[in-house]
């Protein structure tokens, strides 16, 4: 579905975009907005974010860790015996599928690129980067989006589950969106600009206060501007 359907479906949606800059007000003394540092490769952030998949920052930060400490270079993962970068990368969950998929996406950068680099995804539009990723099987919207926004500072907003979660709460999204649909509807609300430095705080919110059971809603700041608190869900603590 294209992205001028998935908005025309979406109901209230001027309503939803005006809650934006009073909820990044009421964001930003808690969490204040950040400023983009380029800290790592695309590539590198491409494999941390396929190691992130379905476990905590700290696991997936020492299975990245042990990649580089046990390997010397890109071709090294790329031609390691599989048994051996599964235990590499066991402490990250999910080990037996995340091993061979970094080698293939290895493969394909390399294939395509004939170096294993992709800085060159910088050069081009939002849209043409994240088609060109999530060309490569198994990475979809999330990923690509977390290595042009982390990777760039590009034209991406990331939703995972929990940013999601959270989006849905405030009435960002109606509820029921899946991520897919999410991405294209909050990027058409915030700005650009605003990108990366409000996915932060989504996420810290979600971290500190808008747990996914037991929302902490007498210490939000959102709660005005929260439909999840003003339709009454905040009595449901498992709403």
């Amino acid at each position: 579905m294209d992205k001028h359907k998935i908005l025309q479906q979406v109901d209230r949606f001027e309503a939803r975009r005006a809650k934006y800059a009073p909820v990044l007000a009421g964001l930003s003394p808690l969490y204040p907005p950040l400023i983009w540092r380029k800290e790592n490769s695309a590539l590198d952030i491409l494999l941390l974010t396929i190691l992130s998949a379905s476990t905590t920052d700290q696991n997936s930060g020492q299975a990245f860790r042990n990649l580089q400490q046990r390997y010397p270079s890109y071709e090294a993962i790329l031609n390691a015996p599989l048994a051996d970068l599964v235990e590499t990368v066991r402490v990250a969950g999910l080990a037996n599928q995340k091993a061979p998929r970094l080698q293939r996406v290895l493969q394909r950068v390399f294939d395509e690129r004939g170096e294993f680099d992709l800085e060159f995804l910088g050069e081009l539009p939002a849209e043409e980067a994240r088609a060109w990723l999530t060309s490569i099987d198994g990475i979809g919207l999330k990923t690509a989006s977390i290595v042009i926004s982390f990777g760039f500072n590009g034209a991406a907003f990331p939703v995972d589950t929990h940013i999601n979660r959270v989006c849905q709460r405030i009435g960002f999204t109606p509820a029921g969106t899946q991520p897919e649909k999410a991405h294209t509807i909050l990027e058409a609300m915030i700005p650009a600009h605003d990108y990366f430095s409000f996915h932060m705080q989504i996420i810290a919110h979600g971290r500190k206060i808008c747990h996914a059971r037991k929302p902490q809603c007498a210490q939000c700041p959102l709660t005005a501007w929260c439909d999840y608190y003003q339709n009454g869900d905040a009595q449901n603590p498992d709403a």
